[in-house]
């Protein structure tokens, strides 16, 4: 999860019933195989004394911004909804890597070309 990242910042007060999600987050981000996908991601946790609720601030390593509510969201949706923009930024580096623009534009009468589809092996061997 950590790979995306390049800072996590969170934040709570230590009094505060709300902040399962934050701890969790934490332990997750503390974990030796989480550090080890990407050691330079920063991670900062601010102790609050107020009532503002517990929050959780990542930065992906394309320089985008995104904050949780802690109080809302699970850590495992966190995580989730981490993982699953990562992916795109994963497909989004490979493209431009190969030279290719992103996004892809798919011209409109390649999308509604028939697909003759693929037969399985089996079949092909049975034909023989």
């Amino acid at each position: 999860m950590l790979k995306f990242l390049s800072k996590v910042k969170i934040e709570f007060n230590a009094m505060d019933p709300r902040t399962a999600a934050c701890m969790e987050f934490l332990a997750q981000c503390n974990a030796r195989k989480a550090k080890e996908s990407n050691p330079s991601c920063q991670l900062q946790v601010k102790r609050r004394t107020d009532d503002q609720p517990p929050q959780i601030s990542v930065t992906f390593v394309n320089g985008i911004e995104e904050t949780f509510d802690a109080t809302s969201t699970s850590a495992q949706d966190i995580r989730k909804m981490i993982l699953e923009k990562g992916q795109g930024l994963e497909t989004e580096l490979m493209f431009r890597d190969n030279g290719e623009t992103w996004p892809v534009v798919i011209p409109a009468e390649e999308l509604h070309q028939s697909f003759p589809g693929t037969k399985p092996r089996k079949a092909e061997e049975k034909k023989q």
